[in-house]
């Protein structure tokens, strides 16, 4: 097998665990935010950082990685239309993911501090559900947008 198949594989089963395990986390991290179960919202709260600490963030770093390889291998110039397109829409999914990580993990925080001290949640925790909800419609749209451009390679403009 080339060297190009071998990443190539390895770029697509990284994008399916990066783009899998955000959805995975935000599913269970939607409705456990929803629960209105204490325990529930700590347990899935730290869940959901360690899945993205060891799933999501390596694959995030390895996509634009394997891409740009990929790209070079191919004989594919950044700049190709349907490239640079991914490219952006990469760049809007993290620019959107960042403060992502930085919310839930704050959640998680808080909602086991509530366990530990049998204490409500404070309100910044629904604030930062919305923001946390808010950023990650943009950033699944965005990766759906990306799997197309790089199914289907158009030809977006010349």
């Amino acid at each position: 097998m080339s060297t190009y198949l071998v990443l190539k594989w390895l770029h697509v089963l990284s994008s399916v665990l990066l783009v899998g395990t955000g959805f995975g986390t935000a599913f269970f991290g939607f409705f456990a935010h929803r629960s209105g179960n204490l325990q529930a919202q700590a347990v899935v709260g730290r869940l959901v950082v360690r899945a993205d600490s060891w799933f999501t963030t390596p694959a995030a770093i390895f996509q634009p990685l394997s891409g740009i390889a990929l790209a070079h291998l191919a004989g594919w110039p950044l700049g190709t239309p349907w490239l640079a397109t991914s490219i952006g829409l990469f760049a809007l999914t993290g620019a959107c993911w960042l403060p992502v990580l930085w919310l839930q993990w704050r959640m998680a925080q808080m909602a086991g501090a509530a366990v530990a001290r049998s204490e409500p949640l404070p309100p910044a925790y629904a604030r930062y559900a919305r923001c946390w909800q808010a950023l990650g419609y943009p950033a699944f749209i965005a990766m759906l947008g990306v799997y197309y451009l790089m199914v289907n390679k158009p030809a977006l403009w010349r």
